[in-house]
């Protein structure tokens, strides 16, 4: 984890030197070089959960999950390479068969809640290239159907963690700017999963 973010510190550090030195030119003619923007975007979660919270049972073996995930967002670019975001994130309901000791089931994981960030921007004219650091408040729902007798089980906690990405991104008729991004999020006893994004939005 303290590579991933010394990565994306280093990557928001030269958006920083290389954006400087191509805001003046590369983003002369431009509208809208700085200012609001906001849009939605569509994924695919992959939950790598390695054991249940509040669940009893001894968990040999989960299997991984991944579903449908949603955001919207909103952030201001105080300059062409850097801006603060804030997303609404709906990781979907992955689920899927698990072993435990003397016991097997399955569970569905319900995840959303939202994330503060910060983005570092290398501007290359309308192409972009982007690290972005975030932390992830959520609300987690569990529900586990046990296939041994006994009581199924319901969980609920909150919590909070790291998220950290990188992307490509490309912005066309001026304002209408796309991309395509990587997010690994660090969530409790599941800190290998990670989101694969499309999204879009418009330019103020």
């Amino acid at each position: 984890m303290n590579k991933s973010i010394a990565f994306v510190g280093l990557l928001s550090a030269a958006s920083l030197a290389v954006g400087s030195a191509y805001a003046q030119d590369s983003y002369a003619d431009m509208e809208n070089p700085t200012g609001f923007y906001a849009g939605a975007g569509w994924g695919r979660f992959d939950l790598r959960l390695r054991q249940f919270r509040d669940v009893a049972p001894a968990v040999n073996r989960i299997t991984e999950a991944d579903d449908n995930a949603w955001k919207i967002f909103a952030g201001y670019r105080l300059a062409p390479f850097f801006a603060l975001e804030a997303a609404y994130i709906d990781f979907g309901s992955p689920g899927d068969n698990f072993e435990g000791t003397g016991t097997r089931g399955n569970y569905r994981l319900d995840l959303s809640g939202f994330a503060p960030y910060a983005i570092g921007t290398i501007p290359l004219g309308p192409v972009e290239l982007f690290g972005k650091v975030g932390y992830y408040f959520y609300d987690v729902d569990l529900r586990v159907d046990l296939d041994s007798p006994g009581p199924d089980i319901d969980s609920s906690h909150s919590g909070s963690d790291l998220l950290w990405g990188g992307g490509l991104g490309i912005t066309i008729l001026e304002r209408l700017h796309a991309r395509a991004e990587y997010e690994q999020v660090d969530i409790e006893n599941a800190s290998d999963s990670r989101a694969i994004w499309l999204s879009a939005a418009w330019r103020f």
